[in-house]
């Protein structure tokens, strides 16, 4: 199980500290312990809670081989929600918001599938049958598409769930999440929302400690969730070899059956003896 931080811990990484007083956002007043000097700070114990809830819930998606896509898109959270996202196998986005990549997802599908296409070309040398000038307009047309689609190559299918840090800059992802009905696990500091999140982690989202922070937990218990899909997808073949063998058993003794065993029944059953019939007058005549 993911072990959270002690409070200390997270005092140290600064997830406590909000924003100016004057720009809360009246809908986070439960997650909000004081002011200090102007300054909203949050309640880490409640942070604790909600961010054992969002974890949970993370590992149970991944145990069910699901996917969550990490979008980092201020600059703070940029290198951290990559390094977290690859450290466990999961897609994320990094720079600005592809506009349509949840509700047009088939168009983000096609240019997914011609960025792989290019990728290969280059790769294999297919690129060397074109001309020199063609060749250099693919190349800017995949370097300028790594910007945006490098994390995306492994998402075939809308995501399970997105994790967000700061729900402001990222509006259009949450307003795309909350149309086609992709729950969203944010990082949400005092100035956001909470409503707009399936799962709310209270927390700084601006100090790159607390960031990171989070991240890693999210990270782990992604991975934590994965190896209990790979032991139950262990379990689940077993279970289905062990059903289709007993299957075949089964079919085998059926169809070795003698089908002579109707007759030799029939055959055991004691033959009544005919009586003479009896004589009538008019069978006399």
């Amino acid at each position: 199980m993911t072990q959270l931080p002690s409070l200390m811990d997270m005092l140290k990484a600064g997830m406590h500290f909000g924003h100016q007083k004057s720009r809360w956002h009246p809908k986070m007043e439960q997650y909000i312990f004081g002011v200090r000097n102007g300054v909203h700070i949050l309640d880490l114990e409640k942070t604790t809670v909600e961010l054992q809830k969002a974890l949970d819930y993370t590992k149970g998606l991944a145990a069910n081989g699901k996917t969550i896509l990490f979008v980092g898109v201020k600059r703070q959270a940029q290198s951290i929600f990559k390094e977290a996202a690859l450290e466990c196998g999961m897609p994320f986005l990094t720079e600005r918001w592809i506009g349509g990549l949840l509700t047009n997802f088939d168009e983000a599908k096609r240019r997914l599938k011609k960025y792989k296409t290019l990728q290969q070309q280059i790769a294999s040398g297919e690129i060397e049958k074109y001309t020199k000038k063609e060749q250099i307009d693919i190349k800017k047309t995949v370097e300028k598409m790594d910007r945006y689609l490098a994390g995306l190559t492994n998402l075939d299918k809308l995501p399970d769930a997105l994790f967000i840090v700061d729900m402001r800059v990222c509006k259009t992802a949450v307003a795309e999440a909350m149309r086609t009905g992709v729950p969203i696990i944010g990082i949400c500091d005092t100035n956001v929302n909470p409503e707009q999140a399936t799962y709310v982690i209270p927390a700084n989202d601006d100090a790159v400690n607390s960031i990171k922070t989070i991240a890693t937990l999210m990270a782990q218990a992604i991975n934590e969730g994965k190896a209990d899909w790979e032991k139950n997808k262990v379990v689940l073949e077993k279970e289905s070899k062990r059903v289709e063998v007993k299957k075949v058993a089964t079919d085998s003794e059926t169809n070795s059956e003698p089908k002579s065993s109707t007759v030799k029944a029939a055959a055991a059953r004691p033959v009544a003896k005919k009586q003479p019939r009896a004589l009538t007058k008019e069978s006399s005549i």
